[in-house]
């Protein structure tokens, strides 16, 4: 809901209103932490196994971990162009064509939230019954199409760009908790929260370098130009296409339960 809040928030006090009103929300969620949750006591606990502090070097020779945690970190490299710059190219289109929607592009990009938190329950239960590698595969397939349907043709007309933005962040979403549960699932036992560790790490690092990229990717071409945005949208499904290789080359493992485990 923060796109359509933002739009909102903006529209009744201006865009610092909007920065203003998500920093008291920071601080009441710590509030809520810091009031509500107890402290963790004097129990006893049973000490942690001996082991080297941050030894990752078993994480990293985890091939099938790996290969989940990889393609996790590129998934959300495009996860998070997608969510950051969503809204700005939805109001790029919509001023170069001249044309207005029924939908605005901060509703346009509160219904991919919507849409997207759902696609990644049903992606992982639908990974199960499916194929875990599977539905991977067709999901970065499908979200490299989309990448570039939206590059290619998404800067002609407002309503179509919608109508791509919409299929486009369902299929992105769609195989980001397969991801993850095939890391923990494939993770030795002892070393499962160092490996979610390293998938976490990398995850945030590509959700941080994406919107970046698209952003450098729109300074060589000119933001206001289409040229640009369609060279943003080719060169991540061109990523996509290269993750897809080495995610494949990887042969991660599926997990005990999923269709045609192995």
């Amino acid at each position: 809901l923060s796109f359509a809040c933002a739009d909102l928030l903006a529209s009744l006090g201006g865009w610092r209103f909007a920065f203003i009103a998500a920093a008291v929300s920071a601080a009441f969620a710590w509030l809520i932490v810091a009031i509500t949750i107890p402290g963790r006591g004097r129990a006893a606990t049973t000490p942690p196994a001996a082991h080297a502090l941050f030894d990752f070097r078993p994480v990293f020779r985890n091939r099938s971990a790996m290969a989940y945690a990889i393609a996790y970190c590129f998934h959300t490299f495009e996860m998070s162009a997608l969510r950051g710059w969503g809204v700005a190219f939805l109001g790029f289109v919509a001023a170069t064509t001249g044309a207005a929607g029924t939908l605005s592009p901060t509703m346009a990009l509160t219904l991919l939230g919507l849409a997207g938190t759902l696609a990644s329950v049903l992606g992982n239960e639908a990974s199960i019954h499916f194929g875990r590698r599977r539905l991977i595969w067709l999901s970065m397939i499908g979200s490299a199409l989309c990448a570039a349907f939206l590059g290619i043709f998404g800067t002609q007309s407002y309503p179509l760009a919608v109508a791509l933005v919409l299929i486009y962040g369902p299929i992105i979403w769609l195989d980001s908790s397969s991801l993850t549960a095939g890391t923990a699932g494939t993770a030795e036992p002892a070393k499962r929260g160092a490996t979610l560790a390293v998938h976490s790490m990398l995850g945030y690092l590509g959700g941080f370098v994406g919107p970046l990229a698209v952003g450098w990717t729109l300074d060589l071409g000119g933001a206001d130009s289409r040229s640009a945005w369609t060279a943003a949208f080719l060169g991540i499904a061109a990523l996509m296409i290269l993750t897809l290789v080495v995610f494949v080359a990887m042969r991660p493992r599926s997990l005990e339960g999923d269709r045609g485990a192995a």
